[in-house]
């Protein structure tokens, strides 16, 4: 499943959740559905419209082509190596967000960044550090996601970025940092000796 999907699942209450896996994704009838959960089949059809209509609510409306997606990418990636203050803004949706998954392994300064001139001055802010301390930017498809591994100059990575598209600009930048979640990716860099 996509990011965008996982996320929008955790959106759904757990028996939402369970009523639109079940039906949706492993096909149960709505009797099954009843049984394996411990609610009546009257229940279990309106969970299943519920959580129906919350997943359609948060999809977009449509999606980019995967051609101008990874172009979008590798211009914001370009912008980004370059600390380009002024193409980043231009890249970003104006409700755009930036957040980070680091499990509580890696500081992390608050929830999340909001608006496109903040996403964009926080990465801006954060190229001059990498680039001394010789990050690499390298393009990646992530959970069918344009994106990017950011790797130390060991070439163990240090965060990956997964690059969320609507109407032509970058609506979600979502980070990765926690070990947990990248070593599976290969060899995993001390992001918290790297800050220091």
């Amino acid at each position: 499943m996509s990011m965008a999907a996982l996320l929008l699942l955790e959106r759904l209450t757990p028996p939402e959740r369970a009523v639109f896996v079940l039906r949706e994704v492993f096909g149960f009838g709505f009797s099954e559905i009843a049984s394996a959960i411990g609610r009546s089949e009257t229940t279990c059809r309106q969970l299943s419209v519920r959580a129906r209509r919350h997943m359609d609510a948060g999809r977009p409306r449509f999606e980019a082509d995967r051609r101008e997606r990874e172009e979008l990418a590798d211009r914001f990636l370009d912008a980004f190596r370059e600390g380009d203050v002024d193409g980043l803004p231009a890249l970003l949706a104006a409700d755009a967000a930036m957040v980070g998954d680091t499990g509580g392994r890696v500081p992390q300064r608050g929830a999340g960044v909001f608006g496109a001139e903040n996403v964009a001055r926080l990465l801006v802010s954060l190229t001059a550090p990498f680039a001394r301390a010789g990050v690499v930017v390298e393009p990646h498809s992530l959970n069918g996601e344009p994106g990017a591994l950011l790797r130390d100059r060991g070439g163990r990575i240090l965060t990956v970025l997964v690059l969320e598209t609507l109407g032509g600009r970058i609506q979600t930048v979502r980070s990765v940092v926690n070990p947990d979640k990248l070593g599976h990716l290969g060899p995993v860099a001390d992001a918290w000796a790297l800050r220091h």
